[in-house]
């Protein structure tokens, strides 16, 4: 029997597109029916390596780093808010929200890993983040989130304090950006071939039907 699939996601926890990417993709597995074809591992990349503890207002942020507009900010939380609520997912931006730093998400992703828990953390940590108004770089809520999951958060949290799992995730984000993925979401598959951006569902169709013909026909 062929092996399945293997697709490495490289997003960060508080990147909108990321969110929308992934959902458009769990959409594509699930009307074509190959979840069990299919092995999903989330890799780390932080938008904002430099973010201090307290985080920024996401408006101040976004002009510093991008300079948009207000208008065009408000333009583009509308058009990730309309893509979201097609898919499910609620965003909900409001005038106080601050970006946040994920390093620590990023760390409790890996630990997920081992225990088959890593899409519905990062699924929980995104939802917390958009959707319920939280700041993802707090320990209580990196807690909520790990034993909303089912996780061992108090073994989970240890890992916060471990130089070898904080090593571990910067090693992985050092690696991905050497393999020259520089924009999320970028959707590697087999470490062959990738994807980067929040594609259509049809897109993503089209891609899973080819790559999985192809791994069958190994």
């Amino acid at each position: 029997m062929s092996d399945k699939l293997k697709i490495d996601i490289v997003s960060d926890v508080v990147c909108p597109w990321c969110t929308i990417g992934y959902k458009r993709l769990e959409k594509a597995i699930q009307e074509l029916g190959v979840a069990d074809k299919i092995e999903i591992e989330w890799q780390p990349f932080e938008l904002n390596p430099n973010m201090p503890a307290e985080g920024q207002n996401v408006t101040e942020h976004i002009t510093e780093k991008y300079g948009s507009t207000l208008e065009q900010q408000k333009q583009s939380q509308q058009m990730m808010t309309d893509a979201g609520e097609e898919l499910g997912f609620k965003f909900d931006y409001f005038d106080e929200m601050r970006m946040a730093n994920t390093f620590d998400a990023h760390v409790l992703l890996e630990y997920a890993k081992d225990f088959g828990k890593q899409t519905e953390l990062k699924m929980t940590l995104t939802k917390a983040f958009f959707s319920d108004r939280k700041d993802v770089s707090k320990k209580d809520i990196l807690k909520e989130a790990l034993l909303e999951v089912g996780l061992n958060a108090d073994e989970a949290l240890a890992k916060l304090d471990s130089d070898e799992a904080r090593l571990e995730v910067r090693n992985k984000q050092n690696y991905w950006k050497n393999m020259g993925v520089n924009s999320v979401p970028t959707i590697v598959f087999n470490r062959k071939s990738a994807i980067t951006g929040a594609q259509p569902v049809d897109t993503f169709k089209q891609v899973l039907t080819e790559l999985i013909a192809e791994q069958q026909a190994v």
